[in-house]
């Protein structure tokens, strides 16, 4: 069954999907800066557009843009920056 999702009044938007494969979100974010929590380990891929990443244990933002992906740690925050629509593709461990 695929699940919406809306955060942040709206402005981050998702469809999960539980596949063979795992748990997978793709959504897209309109421009702002957001918060995420997470509880387990993902992968993001961005689709289209480009994002700014902020990892703590790395300490600084860095750039993404479409078809490059970057590890989130399970139980952690990651704050994310975009200038414009920008599309993605989650994966769960």
């Amino acid at each position: 069954m695929i699940e919406v999702n809306e955060y942040f009044d709206g402005k981050v938007k998702s469809l999960k999907v539980n596949s063979e494969g795992g748990k997978k979100t793709v959504g897209v974010i309109a421009p702002g800066e957001y918060e995420f929590d997470t509880t387990s380990k993902e992968t993001m891929t961005v689709v289209s557009g480009e994002m700014s990443v902020y990892l703590a244990e790395y300490d600084e933002w860095e750039d993404f843009g479409a078809g490059s992906s970057f590890d989130v740690p399970a139980n952690s925050k990651f704050k994310v920056k975009v200038e414009q629509d920008t599309a993605y593709l989650c994966e769960y461990e």
